[in-house]
């Protein structure tokens, strides 16, 4: 079950700027993968440090991916179009030099096409001509190896197509599932708040993460999957934009539940596009470490049951039962209030202080002159108790 996980661009705490130090600081994290932010432009002073990022991807099996420009119009006219693949032939080229193993597009809005089986087929065809652009570019000239060792042994990047979160842009989960059923070399890019977004807010159990990831591998077939996941503000059925996880009704708990319990067979990067960056990736694979933990301690209980079982010639289910209604008697225990012993206090009598013979005669004296008109009694010891 190979997890990555990783921020969307540079972390928010890295002191310098460029991608070979946020490697590093994403490495000194624990965190094992980044994505490349390309999503307005390249500039050509880039290239420098694009391939320095490479050179310690390839060193250091670090997982590099790129994101590709958000304003594509690949449903538009042959103009529009063009332009958009303009933009993204600036993507493909910085991919192979940091050696992306990803690389993430959009196909933008569907303009006057509309949703249906000709925007569908439009888009195959167009991603088939950026994944034989890929391939071209990757083993264009065996000259640079030397400078691109990973392109002599690696493959070429695979071309992700994003889910889109609002409903006026192509990019439903069926549609991706579709294309990229129909052209090889692409994969599906899971945004998890989009899809979330898009269904009204319809990812909340490990149950709901199950039927996501079951729909893709009976459509295409893959074990292999890239997500985007952060917290997400949606209203009717559209992404507004994204939040921290923390502040968001998609959480991420029951997405750790289901790749700790049933993912297994997952080869999964999760990319973490919240504002909180690397932030919120660490939040992530903590939670991922805690499912883990419980899924550890539950197997440990179950053992220990199996255990008693054997020993005490009771079913499993039996010894089961009692821990659990032991544990209802401990909790009823715990919440009743213990009366406490109301306390006596003691009454200090002070002694008085000893006082001569002489003193005391004139005391009693002195009393008995005070108290001429009050009765006296003579009790006897034998009243007393």
């Amino acid at each position: 079950m190979p997890v990555k996980l990783g921020p969307a661009g540079i972390p928010l705490s890295c002191k310098g700027r460029t991608i070979v130090e946020g490697m590093d600081d994403i490495i000194s994290l624990g965190l094992e993968t980044m994505e490349v932010q390309t999503v307005r432009m390249i500039a050509p002073q880039h290239f420098e440090q694009y391939w320095q990022a490479g050179v310690l991807a390839n060193k250091t099996n670090f997982e590099m991916n790129i994101h590709g420009p958000y304003y594509s119009e690949l449903l538009g006219n042959k103009v529009e179009r063009g332009r958009s693949l303009t933009k993204i032939e600036s993507t493909l080229q910085a991919a192979k030099t940091i050696n992306a193993r990803h690389i993430t597009l959009h196909a933008g809005h569907y303009g006057e096409m509309g949703r249906g089986r000709d925007a569908n087929e439009q888009l195959a065809n167009v991603f088939s001509g950026i994944v034989d652009r890929v391939a071209e570019i990757w083993h264009d000239d065996e000259d640079i190896y030397p400078v691109f060792p990973w392109l002599k042994d690696g493959t070429p990047s695979k071309i992700g197509i994003e889910t889109s979160g609002r409903q006026e842009l192509w990019g439903s989960l069926e549609e991706v599932l579709e294309v990229v059923n129909h052209v090889e070399g692409t994969i599906p890019v899971l945004n998890i708040a989009h899809i979330h977004s898009r269904g009204h807010g319809k990812m909340r159990t490990s149950e709901d993460y199950g039927e996501l990831f079951d729909q893709v591998r009976e459509t295409i077939g893959t074990k292999e999957f890239y997500c985007h996941f952060s917290g997400v503000e949606h209203r009717t059925g559209n992404a507004m934009h994204y939040t921290q996880i923390k502040k968001s009704d998609l959480n991420f708990e029951p997405l750790a539940e289901f790749i700790v319990e049933d993912g297994g067979w997952l080869d999964i990067t999760l990319i973490s596009d919240s504002p909180l960056l690397e932030h919120d990736a660490m939040y992530m694979l903590q939670n991922i470490e805690k499912s883990r933990h419980k899924q550890l301690e539950r197997k440990a209980r179950e053992d220990r049951r199996r255990s008693l079982s054997a020993q005490a010639g009771k079913s499993f289910e039996g010894i089961a039962g009692n821990e659990v209604e032991q544990a209802k008697l401990s909790a009823v225990k715990e919440e009743t209030p213990v009366e406490e012993t109301p306390k006596v206090e003691e009454k200090v009598v002070e002694k008085p202080a000893k006082k001569d013979s002489k003193s005391k005669k004139k005391a009693d004296g002195k009393k008995k002159e005070e108290n001429s008109d009050v009765f006296d009694f003579e009790e006897d010891d034998d009243d007393l108790f």
